[in-house]
C-alpha cells in the first residue's frame, strides 16, 4: 500500500478492529472476562517476534491435528475477545486461520486461505492487532473480497465477504504472509506506532489528536494528502 491513501476511499467513522476490543474497552470488563483475556494473550506472538514476518508454509496434511489446532485457535480467539487469528501469531507455521466475525457468527477456519477477489470499493479504517498491543492505525482495504481455501478436513471451501468479515480475512492472510498492520499504513502513523512500541506506550489518531501542540514527544498527526 502507499503511503498516501486513495482519495476515493470511504473513511469508516468507527473502528473496525479484526482482533479484539481497545484498551477502553477491556478496562470495563468484568475481572474474570480480564483474567481469560490475559491467559489467552499470553500464547499470541507479538511485535519483534521473528515468526510475524515470517511466511507460512501450505498445509498438505489434513486431520485430527489439525482439527486441534483450529479448535484451540477458536479457544483463544474468543477468550482474547478477537474476531480473527491466524496460526503465525500462535508460531504455528502453517496457512490456518479462524475468524468470527460477530458474536452470532459461527466460527470458521480456513486451511492454505487465497484471496481470489478484491472489489475495487476501499475503505480506511481504524485496525488493532493482538500481536501489537496498545496499536491502533489507519489501514486502506478493499471493502468485498472472495476467499478460497479449505476446511480442517480437506474440503474446498469459498467465502464471500464484506465489512468487516472482508477486512478480518484480509488482516488474517497478511499474517500468514508475514504482513503486518505496520507496513499497510501511512508513514507517519507507522513511524508514531514504532515508537510507542519501543517504548513501551500506545499509539492511536484519538491520543495524537487528544496531545498537547506543543508537546515534542507527542507523534506527528497524519498529513491530510
Amino acid at each position: 500500500m502507499s503511503d498516501s491513501p486513495d482519495p476515493a476511499a470511504v473513511r469508516e467513522e468507527q473502528p473496525l478492529s479484526p482482533e479484539g476490543p481497545g484498551d477502553d474497552a477491556v478496562a470495563e470488563l468484568d475481572p474474570q472476562t480480564r483474567e481469560r483475556r490475559a491467559a489467552a494473550l499470553a500464547h499470541v506472538r507479538t511485535f519483534g517476534d521473528p515468526v510475524l514476518k515470517s511466511l507460512a508454509t501450505k498445509v498438505t496434511g489434513f486431520g485430527p491435528e489439525l482439527e486441534r489446532e483450529a479448535e484451540q485457535m477458536v479457544s483463544i480467539m474468543r477468550d482474547a475477545l478477537g474476531v480473527g487469528l491466524a496460526a503465525t501469531q500462535l508460531g504455528i507455521m502453517h496457512r490456518l486461520l479462524v475468524v468470527q466475525a460477530g458474536l452470532d457468527a459461527t466460527p470458521t477456519a480456513i486451511v492454505n486461505p487465497e484471496l481470489e477477489w478484491l472489489s475495487d470499493d476501499l475503505a480506511i479504517a481504524l485496525e488493532g492487532c493482538l500481536s501489537l498491543p496498545g496499536i491502533t492505525v489507519e489501514v486502506e482495504r478493499p471493502l468485498h473480497a472472495r476467499v478460497r481455501g479449505r476446511d480442517v478436513h480437506g474440503e474446498s471451501l469459498m467465502v464471500e465477504a464484506s465489512g468487516l468479515e472482508a477486512r478480518v480475512l484480509q488482516h488474517e492472510i497478511d499474517h500468514l504472509d508475514g504482513v503486518l498492520i505496520l507496513d499497510r499504513t501511512e508513514r507517519e502513523q507507522r513511524k508514531g506506532a514504532l515508537r510507542a512500541l519501543r517504548e513501551g506506550t500506545t499509539y492511536s489518531l484519538a491520543s495524537v489528536d487528544d496531545a498537547p501542540a506543543d508537546d515534542p514527544s507527542a507523534p506527528p498527526a497524519e498529513s491530510s494528502g
